[in-house]
């Protein structure tokens, strides 16, 4: 089994758990955030859902450079868009991770802002970084959850609103 297969199955594996998550956000608090230095809701459910875009610019460009492609934020204007991004983005990498040989894996991708290079690393760690981020976030999303008392579904094991 290729590298990309592998990481394929983590990549599905770890979709449940989002979904779960993603499935919480209310749609009549999209624009809440926590702190004025917080993101809304809705945003950081949608950074979420977009991630594994991140492994498909990965594994089908040798670069990215911010500076010609501006980051340009999406708001949702409904939780189903978030659901759908997310369906989206995770076949889409699914289908990238298939057709990717354990040789170009290995090969290094680029991540810079013009001249400015942020990191260049193998495809692979890039695509285990991405599923790092998202978990990150996907932490960060239980916050929101929990102060908005809405219940947290366990991701690694039942949370306190599962026992």
């Amino acid at each position: 089994m290729t590298i990309g297969k592998q990481l394929s199955e983590e990549l599905q594996q770890q979709a449940v758990n989002t979904r779960k998550l993603l499935e919480r956000i209310p749609n009549d608090k999209l624009t809440w955030k926590p702190h004025e230095k917080s993101t809304q809701i809705g945003r950081l459910g949608m950074h979420i859902a977009e991630m594994p875009n991140t492994i498909v610019r990965a594994l089908t460009t040798r670069e990215f450079d911010m500076a010609a492609n501006p980051f340009k934020p999406v708001f949702p204007n409904s939780a189903a868009e978030i659901l759908e991004t997310l369906d989206k983005s995770i076949a889409k990498a699914e289908d990238a991770l298939a057709n990717t040989s354990d040789r170009e894996m290995e090969a290094i991708w680029i991540f810079k802002r013009g001249d400015q290079i942020i990191y260049e690393m193998p495809r692979l760690a890039v695509v285990r970084r991405t599923l790092e981020h998202t978990i990150h976030h996907r932490g960060q999303l239980t916050v929101y959850l929990r102060l908005l008392d809405i219940s947290v579904p366990g991701t690694f094991g039942p949370s306190a609103d599962e026992r």
